[in-house]
C-alpha cells in the first residue's frame, strides 16, 4: 500500500467511526492520559480540536480547565506556513468562539500567538503511527515545519484509534518530526527521539 493509499484508507476508515465508537475512545484515551507525568506536570497545553474523525478532546480540554491548565489552540501562520499557539479561555471555547480555516478546521479568532517551544505539553491528531514514533499527519506537514523549529519542548504526544497504529515501520523522511509518546484507547508506548 502506498502512502496516499494509506492515507485514503485511513481517514475513511476514521469518518466511518460512529459517535458512540468516537466517545468510548475519547474516555479511554482521557483515561490513560490523566495518569501520564507529563500531563499531570504540564501547565501550558497545545492541542487540537477535532474535525476530521480524529480521536475527540473536548473532555480533554474540559480536563485542563477543571486542573487549572492553560489551553492553547492552533492557528495557521499564512506567512510561514507554520502554526502558532493560541491561549484560550474556558468562556471562549464553550461558546464556540472560532473561526473556520479554508482548510476545514477551527481557530481561534486572534492575530497574535505563541510559539510552540513556550508549551510544557503538545498533544497532535494524526493519520497513523509506528511502533517507532514516526508520525503521518494530514499531509499539510504544519505540525512538521513548526516542530523542525523547536527541537527540544514541547512533549509531543499524538492520540489515535487502535487502529491508526501500524506494526509496519514507516518511512522517515528527513524533515518529519517524531512523537515523543502515543495514546491510543488501548497503549501508551513512549518512543525515543
Amino acid at each position: 500500500m502506498t502512502i496516499q493509499e494509506l492515507r485514503r484508507y485511513l481517514r475513511k476508515t476514521r469518518r466511518h467511526l460512529s459517535k458512540f465508537e468516537q466517545r468510548q475512545a475519547a474516555q479511554k484515551v482521557l483515561n490513560r492520559l490523566i495518569r501520564s507525568p507529563q500531563f499531570i506536570h504540564a501547565k501550558h497545553i497545545g492541542i487540537y480540536l477535532h474535525a476530521f474523525g480524529e480521536i475527540h478532546t473536548h473532555t480533554i480540554i474540559e480536563r485542563c480547565f477543571k486542573l487549572g491548565k492553560q489551553v492553547y489552540l492552533p492557528a495557521i501562520c499564512d506567512m510561514n506556513q507554520q502554526l502558532v499557539w493560541i491561549r484560550i479561555s474556558q468562556h471562549q471555547y464553550r461558546n464556540k468562539r472560532f473561526a473556520y480555516h479554508r482548510l476545514g478546521m477551527r481557530e481561534p479568532m486572534t492575530t497574535r500567538g505563541t510559539h510552540v517551544s513556550k508549551l510544557d505539553l503538545l498533544i497532535m491528531p494524526l493519520l497513523a503511527c509506528d511502533h517507532s514514533g514516526t508520525r503521518i499527519g494530514m499531509g499539510g506537514g504544519f505540525y512538521d515545519r513548526t516542530l523542525a523549529s523547536a527541537p527540544g519542548l514541547p512533549f509531543r504526544l499524538g492520540l489515535a484509534h487502535d487502529f491508526q497504529l501500524l506494526s509496519q515501520s514507516l518511512k522517515r523522511e528527513k524533515w518529519d518530526q517524531p512523537l515523543d509518546a502515543l495514546i491510543t484507547p488501548t497503549v501508551f508506548l513512549a518512543f525515543k527521539r
